[in-house]
């Protein structure tokens, strides 16, 4: 379901990812480990569009994620080691935000935001600016982001940062 053609990422003469080939099928769980400065994030990164690679291609369920981007993040979820979020909305208004840029079923989308909401710890917030969460709220709210959309690819870097044990048990 995810395949890493030859996939090679420099930045100037430092090669981040060099000629990786990588195939990783439905219903499988994959991991990268290795030390910082390795790659991990960077190859995650390219993998999800979010950075292009210099050469190579990466394929999500068959789709090139440059040549058919809308396609590929439509069946990907993406949680980043460091949350990006609209801190001005309410943890609902992101979550509903993000379900409109995955075109989720206006109908199931609150149905969704609430199921994601209560599973997560996260529903007594959900009215509050996402500004006065603290930074383990913050990436539950993103893990919440990232299955919005009932994704059939996950991919994850270093969720659990910044989290407390409980959190972590969820």
């Amino acid at each position: 379901m995810i395949q890493l053609i030859d996939v090679t990422k420099r930045y100037g003469k430092l090669a981040a990812v060099n000629g990786l080939n990588l195939e990783v099928p439905a219903g499988q769980i994959f991991g990268f480990l290795g030390p910082n400065g390795a790659g991990k994030t960077t190859t995650i990164r390219v993998m999800m569009g979010i950075l292009k690679a210099t050469s190579g291609r990466v394929l999500l369920d068959g789709h090139d994620v440059v040549t058919e981007a809308q396609a590929a993040k439509a069946i990907a979820g993406f949680i980043p080691d460091r949350p990006f979020i609209y801190e001005k909305l309410t943890g609902g208004e992101f979550l509903r935000f993000v379900g409109k840029l995955h075109c989720v079923d206006p109908l199931k989308l609150e149905e969704r935001i609430a199921e994601l909401l209560e599973r997560l710890e996260l529903s007594t917030w959900q009215n509050e600016l996402v500004e006065g969460y603290s930074h383990g709220m913050k990436q539950r709210l993103v893990i919440c982001a990232a299955l919005i959309h009932h994704p059939r690819i996950l991919v994850v870097d270093e969720p659990m940062v910044g989290m407390t044990r409980a959190a972590r048990a969820r």
